[in-house]
């Protein structure tokens, strides 16, 4: 029987790492690359954070966490690793030369907003690095980008990347959400943003207008029911004694988390399959009544 197939993508860790004050050692990260690089599709550079955590960056710092990013990116290929898999990362912040000079090197690279920047901020900046820079005259971009840590769904569906990671999918079904298309003229419109909605039982929402399914209007919840009936899932039931003990009746998004998960994926996968073909053109417009979520 033939096995699936997986495409990997290798992330070295590098933002974990400084949020934890720790560093990784480069070669240990290639030793490790080169022991699976063939059942490796795509390969993170170990690209390096400016600063100190919790410490404001001075531009010094971003410049020689710029430099020395390339040189790792240098040091990895002079190693082994192959260039055809080595994706290097621009970050918000840094001097858009070594886009440039990323541009003229790679076909492939990372495109990493800042986690201290707020949506509309990393969309301003992500406006102008596609505008000017990655896409031609007509909005084509001239690279393959991948997003890291693109969880904001503006700033997904608003640019043509190649591909993403994020973790809003997991992290929204622990905190209680799921995510559903909007319907334009009775279908559902994967490029408009979602709603999201709480649905968990043991939501602090549950009494608050509009902020839980079970406060939403009774056509807004008989929607909600639908889309998740079409994909198999139910609101679930459970009960409650005296000291808050729960029994789950039937599993359903309500009172099991992994059913949430599941939900997110499959939107997150019929977003996919909705989005343009890539490449496709990148317009710059007005973020008027666009919604930040």
């Amino acid at each position: 029987m033939k096995k699936p197939s997986v495409d990997l993508f290798l992330d070295s860790g590098a933002f974990s790492a400084w949020s934890k004050q720790t560093e990784i050692n480069i070669d240990e990260y290639v030793d490790f690359i080169l022991l699976h690089q063939n059942n490796i599709d795509v390969i993170a550079n170990l690209d390096v954070i400016p600063g100190e955590w919790g410490k404001q960056n001075t531009p010094e710092d971003v410049e020689n966490s710029a430099k020395k990013g390339f040189d790792n990116y240098y040091y990895m290929l002079k190693r082994g690793v192959d260039k055809n898999k080595l994706v290097h990362i621009f970050h918000q912040g840094e001097d858009p030369k070594w886009l440039l000079k990323m541009m003229k090197e790679m076909d492939y690279i990372g495109v990493s907003p800042a986690n201290d920047k707020s949506t509309p901020q990393k969309i301003e900046w992500l406006d102008k690095v596609y505008s000017e820079y990655i896409c031609d005259a007509k909005g084509i971009p001239q690279i393959k980008t991948h997003g890291f840590g693109v969880t904001a769904l503006p700033i997904l569906i608003r640019y043509p990347w190649y591909s993403v990671d994020s973790t809003s999918w997991v992290l929204t079904g622990r905190f209680g959400g799921i995510f559903v298309p909007k319907k334009k003229n009775g279908v559902y419109d994967y490029l408009q943003i979602p709603h999201k909605i709480n649905v968990s039982n043991r939501s602090s929402s549950l009494k608050d207008a509009g902020q839980h399914l079970t406060t939403l209007s009774k056509i807004e919840q008989r929607e909600i029911l639908q889309y998740l009936e079409e994909r198999g899932y139910c609101l679930g039931e459970s009960s409650f004694d005296e000291e808050g003990t729960e029994t789950i009746i039937t599993e359903g998004v309500s009172n099991a988390y992994m059913k949430r998960d599941e939900v997110n994926i499959i939107y997150f996968l019929d977003l996919e399959r909705n989005l343009p073909k890539w490449p496709w053109a990148f317009k710059l417009k007005s973020l008027k009544g666009f919604g930040l979520i």
